[in-house]
């Protein structure tokens, strides 16, 4: 299982969303940022919100392409109101540690991205995905957008000296 979300707390990783109500006894509707999206529904308990409060899901539904929930506590409709919008979170510990070829994405945040002429483009601030090919997120002097080719832009990713190495034009 792939999280492709990132972390916006060092002490959680947000892996999706609470979207909308569904009907009146406190479903919601959620987004998962996890690959496959029902990966999501393996974890307990959420975070959820800002202040990252635990909480178990009772029931839980595949809907269409999307996933419906009910969370312990969340018995009507305006308890699920409440929800709309909190982003879903779990520890780094829940998350089952990647295959040696394997890294979550979170984990390349902040890694210096270099070019394998040695130029330095920036920091990863972010990736997100395109449905074709996932994206790095690099700020430096500049903003750019590379996308995350294994073999054909990324040629190397070095957690040890942190760093990224790429085959890109630094001015493009």
């Amino acid at each position: 299982m792939t999280v492709t979300a990132t972390r916006t707390d060092p002490s959680r990783i947000v892996v999706g969303r609470i979207a909308g109500v569904y009907g009146l006894k406190g479903w919601v509707k959620v987004v998962s940022e996890t690959d496959p999206r029902d990966g999501i529904l393996g974890y307990a308990p959420w975070l959820i919100g800002p202040e990252a409060t635990p909480r178990r899901l009772s029931e839980r539904k595949l809907h269409g392409k999307g996933m419906i929930v009910r969370l312990d506590g969340c018995e009507d409709r305006d308890a699920a109101a409440q929800l709309v919008g909190q982003e879903i979170a779990v520890t780094r510990e829940q998350l089952p540690p990647p295959r040696p070829d394997e890294f979550y994405w979170f984990d390349l945040e902040g890694l210096a991205v270099v070019t394998v002429a040695g130029v330095d483009l920036g920091r990863v601030n972010h990736l997100f995905s395109t449905g074709v090919n996932d994206v790095l997120v690099v700020k430096g002097e500049r903003e750019r957008l590379l996308p995350f080719a294994w073999g054909d832009v990324v040629k190397d990713v070095d957690f040890e000296r942190r760093r990224i190495e790429v085959d890109w034009d630094p001015d493009f």
